[in-house]
């Protein structure tokens, strides 16, 4: 591994099945091919990716490489890029050009995307011949710092977001901050929401960090974007560590999800980025948390205030939501859709104080008060 590079491990129970995921975050360009085309390799390889990443210059000529090499074991497939891509069907796309070129178990599948890209890549290799290894080359800072991290894959189903899946961790997960630099300003924001959501529930420091360089952030200055993806990777790391399979403290990840994905899927897959969607959402629970007497004035203040400093929309009903006609039981009917629930009651994630989450049951009556 390059000696630039920061290493972590996510090391999981041994009751799981699993071993570990390597991490690596580079500061240097990224180099795809000293990573997967070695003339020592001599597994088959699958390289997933989307349409607007295969035309960046590093993945371009990376995946020119392949083809100009005509080597008998590197393939690649390229999807469209965006949620509304998200589908069984794409799934399925990435097992037959596996199926097509004679992949075994012995095989591997190499995300290189955003979170749709990872999560559907990690759900082919679950599924292809029972399951195959998976690497994940995140693309954006949501990727970096949630979405490739933690083992949970899956596609959208029936307008729901991730209602099919599977738990299928990478074995490797190699970041290139630098990938940050060429993202669009609502893909950008979208990471952000969840850099912010990862500091408010577990680091106090990391919350004042984002709050004093706001600038910089806005800037992509890439040391201070890279201290938040390394920060954020840590504590997602420990926390799936410690929580595999979500039965208890990895719930506090889903701060702002509940509300958020009902955004989504209300407003049609798409129309509103998750990042978004879960800005949105933390504020609709420290309202209410804060309406419960969970959530402390003061901290629903400055996470509020954070929110608003980066654009993000948290007014309790969004203008994403806008012409749409009784908005406020089509969320709540989403959210009780949502796949962390068991019961018919709906469970909120709540801050107490930043660093202090919990989870509880929430009544509808309660919930429909904040749209």
């Amino acid at each position: 591994m390059n000696n630039k590079a920061l290493t972590l491990a996510i090391n999981y129970p041994e009751e799981t099945g699993f071993t570990k995921t390597d991490i690596s975050i580079h500061n240097e360009k990224c180099d795809l091919t000293s990573r997967y085309l070695s003339e020592e390799n001599n597994i088959k390889q699958l390289f997933v990716t989307d349409s607007t990443i295969a035309n960046l210059e590093s993945v371009k000529s990376f995946l020119s490489e392949i083809d100009s090499n005509k080597t008998e074991n590197d393939f690649y497939i390229i999807l469209g890029a965006g949620e509304k891509y998200k589908t069984i069907e794409n799934v399925l796309a990435i097992v037959q050009k596996a199926l097509e070129n004679n992949f075994n178990r012995n095989s591997l599948f190499i995300g290189i995307g955003g979170g749709v890209i990872c999560d559907m890549t990690a759900f082919a290799a679950s599924i292809f011949k029972r399951g195959i290894k998976v690497d994940f080359v995140p693309t954006t800072l949501l990727a970096d710092v949630d979405a490739s991290l933690g083992g949970k894959t899956g596609c959208d189903f029936c307008s729901y977001k991730n209602m099919i899946g599977t738990f299928w961790p990478a074995g490797n997960i190699t970041i290139y901050p630098e990938f940050i630099k060429s993202l669009p300003e609502n893909e950008f924001f979208s990471g952000l929401a969840e850099s912010i959501k990862t500091a408010a529930l577990f680091s106090k420091d990391l919350t004042q960090f984002i709050i004093e360089n706001k600038d910089k952030i806005i800037a992509r200055d890439s040391d201070v974007m890279t201290k938040i993806i390394e920060e954020c990777a840590r504590q997602k790391a420990h926390t799936v560590e410690i929580d595999f399979r979500e039965k208890n403290i990895r719930a506090f990840l889903n701060l702002g999800h509940t509300f958020g994905h009902a955004l989504e899927s209300v407003a049609g897959l798409g129309t509103v980025t998750h990042g978004e969607a879960v800005a949105w959402g933390m504020e609709r629970a420290n309202v209410l948390g804060e309406m419960l007497g969970i959530t402390s004035k003061e901290t629903h203040e400055k996470i509020k205030l954070i929110l608003e400093s980066f654009g993000y929309d948290t007014k309790p009903l969004p203008d994403a939501l806008k012409g749409v006609e009784d908005a406020k039981n089509k969320l709540l009917n989403a959210m009780h859709k949502d796949k962390k629930n068991n019961s018919s009651v709906i469970k909120i994630i709540y801050l107490k104080e930043i660093a202090s989450p919990v989870v509880l049951d929430t009544n509808d009556s309660d919930i429909l008060k904040v749209f």
